[in-house]
């Protein structure tokens, strides 16, 4: 049996509410590869207008912190749940987790040693790559559960971002996080809040570090949670993206 790696230092936070059952098997799938490769914390908050037990009894073999929260919104307010849930982590690193996503076991690994030798404040572990699996490739990867045939076949996959992406997964200091602020609870439903925090750390001087290799994304259908769901929302998420790139506040200060 293969040696798992050490992550105890660690904890992967994921917000999700399961609105089709191809982001119920995404989970699973995510979570499996992180507790067949390491020991470490992954804690998952189910937000949805009711309990029905699915996810709790597919994950009781598994290494996770399960809670449900009772919320009748349609719209999943991601940024408010991740403040909460960082309130309760007690880790020194911590990682903020998509539910449909995979990186290479080697990119979570330098991730966090970045991190333990404190030569970063906040590490994506991955580079320019950010890539959609497409459902065909998806879906062999379900069957297989082997990352070799993501890594074989990133030309057939699309880029979910241009350039330089920073959403997915992130890894970071549990004190340099909370001094940044957490999360914009201004930003209320899907889109843009991962380009007004990253603008925030650069703006304020955090040290910011990215890993060489991809970051693969289980493809699934998209619903209210996952598109920009009101033009109002649009207006308010600009607004704060700007203002983002007028930060100036040093590290260090209050937040």
């Amino acid at each position: 049996m293969k040696t798992k790696i050490d992550l105890w230092d660690v904890t992967f936070n994921i917000i999700l509410r399961l609105d089709s059952i191809e982001r119920l098997e995404n989970i699973i799938a995510s979570i499996t590869f992180l507790n067949r490769h390491f020991n470490t914390n992954v804690t998952v908050w189910e937000c949805s207008y009711r309990d029905n037990g699915f996810l709790k009894k597919l994950l009781d073999n598994a290494r996770v912190s399960y809670v449900f929260k009772q919320d009748d919104d349609p719209i999943l307010f991601r940024t408010h749940y991740l403040n909460q849930m960082i309130q309760e982590t007690t880790t020194p690193i911590v990682s903020i987790w998509d539910t449909d996503v995979i990186a290479p076991v080697n990119q979570i690994i330098d991730a966090v040693n970045l991190l333990r030798l404190q030569e970063a404040d906040f590490v994506y572990p991955y580079d320019k790559l950010f890539l959609d699996t497409s459902i065909i490739i998806r879906n062999l990867y379900l069957e297989s559960e082997d990352i070799s045939l993501l890594m074989n076949n990133t030309k057939k996959m699309k880029q979910m971002y241009p350039q330089k992406p920073v959403g997915g997964a992130f890894f970071c200091n549990l004190k340099a996080y909370k001094e940044s602020g957490l999360e914009n609870e201004k930003f209320y439903g899907w889109g843009m809040e991962d380009g007004e925090r990253y603008c925030r750390w650069e703006k304020m001087g955090y040290r910011i570090k990215r890993i060489d290799g991809p970051l693969f994304h289980l493809s699934h259908p998209r619903g209210i949670n996952s598109d920009m769901h009101h033009p109002d929302q649009h207006v308010i998420k600009m607004r704060e993206f700007k203002a983002a790139n007028r930060f100036t506040k040093k590290v260090g200060t209050d937040v």
